[in-house]
């Protein structure tokens, strides 16, 4: 009879979405992003600035009213999608009313924004350098609240309140596992189905929750780096140049952190199917977010290397079949000492001229007794109870496989 709560598969539980086919939706929706995000804003600036006779003033209030085009329509879109009745789109076992993680933090970061333009501009003349902010700042925004939020998980803290999927008391989720079910379920159009296989996943797999942890800290970490070099250089060129870097050097960032991002995930779910019949061996409750649970995945190995001063992780045993002679340090100690209490019980038999034969069958049974406490270690635990965290478990209004 199979155990509840341990994987029994192959490879890990499959998720239901696919980019391949959808290149050319993906593609034309980046490409309007760009142009409305890059193009547009030094568009206008240069050609307003300096092939009319307009204010500076009036040059800014011309392309903030022009800017963010789609994402404003995006915005739009992702609420109608969460909030109508017949909504797929929303968080598992979520009320009508409740908003995902995502839209919360891009209906405050669009206020932050239309904080800082207005203020730019409702001088007679604009400010050049915190006009040339908007994109920093939502870098700086993202990061910290992703960062912040991985580091209260490995902290032990709880969720506060509801987090997309994630109850309100559970573990706290990786940031990035959240702002992918959200962008996926939502924007993507995987909806509730794409929300319970991610969740799925992400509880049977201590490795995929590994890679989201290291991949949020690659992301997040490298955004308030970024996002503070590229305000550096806004506060120290002259306002052309700032104007110009400040909205061109974060897509180059985004750029070659995307270029790194795709081989690295590839390695990564690769080598989590290859290890997947050693989840067992890993420790912490089965499908359940442990973060106690720490596979060692590439980045772990690549670190060792590096900082050879840094705590190495205890390998993984391999997953051995059922009936292997392998056995543990305590059971080889046993069966050491066994052998020994039997040679010194033969020479004392020995020195007092007793001939009895020795006991033939002692070596035998220790290997009978070796080979047994072997099965014992291999075998998967029993009686494992799912716990409340991590039920994915859908109401009438969600997704029913």
């Amino acid at each position: 009879m199979e155990e509840a709560g341990l994987p029994q598969s192959e490879g890990p539980p499959p998720l239901p979405y696919s980019l391949r086919t959808r290149k050319k939706s993906i593609a034309i929706f980046w490409t309007l992003f760009v142009i409305d995000t890059l193009g547009q804003p030094l568009i206008l600036y240069w050609a307003l600035k300096y092939c009319t006779s307009l204010s500076l003033n009036l040059v800014f209030s011309i392309s903030t009213a022009a800017l963010g085009g789609i994402s404003v329509f995006e915005y739009f879109y992702r609420l109608y999608n969460l909030m109508r009745k017949s909504s797929r789109a929303r968080p598992l076992n979520a009320r009508k009313s409740w908003l995902d993680f995502f839209h919360i933090n891009f209906t405050i970061v669009w206020l932050i924004l239309a904080v800082e333009l207005i203020v730019g501009t409702v001088n007679p003349n604009p400010h050049v350098r915190l006009l040339a902010m908007p994109l920093p700042t939502v870098m700086f925004y993202f990061g910290g609240v992703h960062l912040t939020l991985d580091v209260l998980r490995m902290s032990g803290f709880k969720a506060p309140f509801r987090i997309s999927s994630t109850h309100q008391g559970s573990a706290m989720p990786t940031a990035l596992y959240v702002l992918v079910e959200d962008i996926v379920a939502v924007d993507g159009g995987g909806g509730q189905k794409f929300r319970y296989a991610l969740r799925t996943r992400y509880l049977s797999s201590p490795y995929f929750r590994r890679m989201l942890f290291e991949m949020n800290c690659f992301w997040a970490g490298g955004s308030l780096v970024a996002a503070s070099a590229i305000t550096a250089i806004i506060f120290t060129t002259s306002e052309d140049v700032a104007y110009t870097l400040g909205w061109s050097l974060p897509f180059a960032w985004a750029t070659v952190w995307t270029l790194i991002t795709f081989p690295w995930v590839q390695a990564e779910l690769r080598r989590e199917k290859e290890t997947w019949n050693r989840v067992p061996h890993f420790g912490g409750e089965p499908f359940t977010d442990d973060i106690t649970v720490n596979p060692r995945t590439r980045y772990n190995s690549f670190q060792a290397r590096i900082l050879p001063f840094a705590g190495r992780e205890k390998p993984v045993p391999d997953a051995s079949p059922p009936g292997s002679s392998t056995v543990t340090d305590d059971t080889t100690t046993h069966a050491t000492t066994a052998l020994t209490n039997n040679n010194n019980n033969d020479n004392i038999n020995n020195h007092n001229h007793n001939h009895t034969a020795p006991n033939d069958n002692t070596e035998s049974k220790t290997q009978d007794t070796n080979h047994t406490t072997d099965k014992s270690n291999n075998a998967p635990p029993r009686g494992v109870v799912l716990s409340d965290e991590s039920r994915v478990g859908t109401h009438d209004h969600d997704y029913k496989s």
